[in-house]
């Protein structure tokens, strides 16, 4: 069987027994069809059973070369993994030219985080309704910035998680590991009156620290809405999520000359490298402000 012959036995084994979608199946024929293209114009004798790593790793330079992204030649070399892995099991090969081949990195986009001046703007400038409602919703958006809090971990929050005294919030992160997260006095004072206010809204009680206006505990996509809603009246940024909200609080801490290490306790980050991403971020800021200021920037 010729190349073009395997390439559509591969198509029907992918549509018949794996199930995928029609156009990730086009998807890979393109991805095959332009693979041989570019072995055929380095050699025309060449033949697709005695194609090497070599070659592909030269058609990874190519497309490179070309302007492509790294994701883009990463899925074609996906396409490729999948049609040589299917070709051995068929035996036509008995060397997989794919096994030490290695596609380019994509490079990670910088964590979106929203300046100090819009944050002071969301939180002193806006005005939130009156009553339970309003002040749940400010609080919301602060305990965030003042934490750093996971969307989860603060919809997980209970009454006996919050210790204004002590100024500490014990959080359950990922893989239920706990941490202690403090905060300051102006959080504490909001924070007082949000609890005034919901337990007289709510006289018996409810068991979640932050709930609806049924007394039941969030759930993510309404905090998300929430935080949505609220950061898109002072900031054009495509995402504005509670986790952008997270990135600021620690962006706004390396600024502020905390130290690497605290700043990965307080966000309960495992490694310290997720943790130096943000240390990229304050550069790039910094890189702005000369930008700005120097006269021969």
């Amino acid at each position: 069987m010729t190349f073009l012959m395997w390439i559509e036995s591969f198509l029907e084994y992918l549509r018949l027994e794996r199930n995928y979608s029609e156009k990730t199946v086009v998807s890979y024929g393109i991805d095959l069809r332009e693979f041989e293209g570019y072995f055929k114009k380095v050699d025309a004798e060449m033949d697709f059973t005695a194609v090497g790593a070599d070659v592909v790793r030269n058609w990874v330079v190519h497309l490179m070369d070309e302007g492509r992204a790294a994701t883009s030649v990463n899925r074609k070399l996906s396409s490729l993994r999948s049609f040589y892995r299917f070709l051995l099991r068929k035996k036509v090969i008995t060397v997989n030219p794919m096994a030490k081949v290695v596609g380019p990195k994509k490079k990670k986009p910088l964590p979106s985080f929203v300046r100090e001046k819009d944050m002071d703007r969301l939180l002193d400038g806006l005005t939130f309704e009156e009553g339970f409602e309003g002040r749940r919703d400010r609080v919301i958006l602060e305990m965030f910035y003042a934490t750093g809090v996971r969307l989860s971990e603060l919809i997980g929050l209970d009454d006996v998680d919050v210790d204004l005294s002590a100024r500490l919030i014990k959080v359950t992160g990922k893989r239920n590991k706990q941490r202690l997260i403090p905060f300051g006095d102006e959080l504490a004072e909001d924070l007082l009156i949000y609890i005034k206010v919901r337990n007289e809204t709510f006289p018996n009680g409810t068991d979640a620290f932050f709930v609806l206006k049924s007394g039941k505990r969030m759930y993510p996509m309404w905090v998300y809405r929430l935080v949505r809603r609220n950061l898109s009246k002072i900031v054009t940024l495509k995402k504005r999520s509670p986790h952008v909200l997270r990135h600021t609080f620690a962006t706004a801490m390396l600024n502020d000359c905390a130290e690497l290490r605290a700043v990965q306790e307080l966000l309960g980050h495992e490694s310290l490298m997720t943790t130096e991403v943000y240390t990229h971020t304050t550069f790039e800021e910094l890189k702005k402000v000369y930008e700005l200021a120097h006269p021969r920037a």
